[in-house]
């Protein structure tokens, strides 16, 4: 791979640790994969954040990084294991708030916003069109690409962070015109009617497509926090993190249909719903924000359960950015919500939080969190928000 002069300092270690690791780090990549070059990113967005996926050696790595890193492009984080402020109340350790601690000041000592969201389109990391970045987290890189229209192929934590300590990135996969052709025709004969909609088509789509890059055809209009859960799922279940739907998101006007062609019907949503709820009555667990909530979204639930009260033993956690959660205070929506006995779950989500054990089944808007709830041992069920308000309130689904 050609480097710079400028690059070869850097490699040579005249910027410094960090700034060498991270090179060497972005090099061996680029060299796996058959990059030419590296290539300048607008901006990073860091996975491996929670310290219940990081444990002593990912932080001993992040520290060691903070003692001479300072990251050159805007730069947010992925949710972390805990709500950084409240995590007495979401039945977090001591133990593991401390350790959630020391891995949060490792970022913030490396210069990075200490955003902890999986939206970080929604907080200020907002890439223009055919802007380069360099993004990990699955739905918002799949976003990225795909909704935005900005090149971000799925980066490990590690080289997002380097991505960060250097501006650049190699120049490979998603990054190339060749590599974002669509290769599956995927015709949509049925009608959504609710947001898990969307996960469930995510869910048929990723099983029909097989890593392959869709493009969906039949689809009249999408919303953005429709899209967003669409992002989650159809990278979560099977496909590459970029899709194109026709007439919705950009760049699809220039795409040919591909000669393979799958169909989704009514029946394969049904399928979908099929696969990710078990058969159970009892809800403790209802979280929703997978990824995290819009301010539209807790508008949504606020009018669902005002003057409501959530069930004892039973919990509701509205998962969301710190961002996002000040805009509902001032509008009163947090208030609401608390006074119903629900709880916010800022900074953090159910697909990183140390969940294992402490609830039995869980009830969501999100195909995503079904699938990794189900790693940490819990009973699923997706449906509506309606139908998520209701489990919370009732502590039964579907009554």
């Amino acid at each position: 791979m050609e480097l710079t002069k400028q690059e070869q300092a850097m490699l040579n270690g005249e910027e410094g640790y960090a700034v060498r690791k991270s090179l060497e780090i972005l090099v061996a990549l680029g060299e796996i994969f058959g990059a030419k070059n590296l290539i300048d990113v607008g901006s990073v967005q860091v996975s491996g954040v929670s310290y219940h996926n990081l444990g002593d050696a990912g932080l001993e790595f992040l520290d060691s990084l903070a003692k001479d890193g300072k990251v050159k492009v805007l730069t947010t984080l992925n949710p972390a294991g805990m709500d950084l402020e409240n995590w007495r109340q979401l039945g977090i350790t001591a133990e593991f708030a401390e350790k959630q601690n020391l891995v949060i000041d490792a970022f913030q000592r490396m210069g990075i916003l200490v955003s902890c969201t999986c939206t970080p389109y929604l907080i200020g990391n907002l890439p223009l069109y055919s802007e380069h970045v360099a993004w990990s987290e699955s739905s918002a890189v799949t976003f990225a690409n795909s909704v935005l229209g900005a090149r971000t192929n799925r980066e490990g934590g590690p080289s997002a962070l380097a991505a960060a300590f250097v501006g650049k990135t190699p120049c490979y996969g998603l990054h190339l015109n060749e590599n974002r052709v669509p290769d599956v025709h995927v015709k949509v004969e049925t009608e959504f009617s609710k947001l898990s909609d969307w996960g469930a088509l995510g869910y048929a789509i990723g099983k029909k497509a097989e890593n392959k890059i869709p493009y969906i055809t039949g689809i009249k209009t999408a919303q953005l926090d429709e899209l967003k859960s669409f992002c989650a799922s159809t990278v979560t279940y099977g496909t590459k993190p970029l899709f194109y739907i026709k007439n919705i998101t950009p760049g699809s006007d220039q795409q040919t249909l591909p000669k393979e062609t799958v169909t989704i019907e009514v029946s394969d949503i049904k399928n979908a719903y099929d696969s990710i709820n078990d058969n159970i009555d009892e809800i403790d667990f209802v979280c929703v924000g997978c990824p995290h909530c819009s301010i539209k979204e807790i508008q949504e639930i606020v009018n669902l359960i005002q003057g409501k009260k959530v069930k004892e033993g039973t919990e509701l956690w509205v998962a969301t950015s710190r961002t996002v959660k000040q805009l509902a205070d001032k509008r009163g929506y947090t208030v609401t919500i608390e006074t119903a006995g629900g709880k916010f779950a800022c900074d953090t989500c159910m697909a990183v939080a140390p969940l294992e054990g402490r609830f039995k089944a869980l009830a969501t808007t999100s195909a995503k969190g079904c699938f990794y709830s189900r790693q940490n041992l819990m009973k699923t069920k997706m449906g509506s928000m309606k139908e998520c308000i209701e489990a919370a309130v009732s502590g039964k689904w579907g009554n």
